[in-house]
């Protein structure tokens, strides 16, 4: 009687929408806080360059700190510029973090790289 009442349960729970379901966003966050760093990257990436800032927030900090990825703070500078245009505020700090690392003709550089990824509708944001 008692596994007829739990498969109800489930049955209306699902039928109502209160099952959780979790997608890309979910899933990439669960890996990046496991320190499974390579999975929530290739869960990101498809979601920053369908213009999510807080993805594209996550990838500026996996370029920053060098999870997942190499270190590389020309791309961690790309990523926070087109998140912090997109108004993450997250981003916005990441950007001022990460720009006092630079110089000046890196700042050049990611402001092209981030203008050129833009321009191709983030169809040419692999570097």
């Amino acid at each position: 009687m008692k596994k007829w009442i739990l498969a109800g349960a489930i049955v209306a729970a699902q039928l109502t929408g209160f099952a959780a379901v979790a997608g890309p966003w979910e899933d990439g966050m669960a890996a990046y806080n496991r320190g499974d760093y390579v999975p929530a990257l290739r869960l990101f990436r498809p979601l920053a360059e369908q213009g999510n800032a807080r993805a594209q927030t996550a990838l500026g900090v996996m370029f920053r700190k060098g999870e997942g990825v190499p270190k590389n703070p020309v791309r961690a500078r790309m990523w926070f510029s087109l998140a912090a245009k997109r108004g993450d505020a997250g981003a916005r700090a990441g950007l001022s973090r990460v720009s006092r690392t630079l110089t000046q003709q890196e700042i050049s550089q990611a402001d092209a790289m981030a203008n050129a990824c833009e321009a191709s509708n983030y169809r040419q944001c692999e570097y």
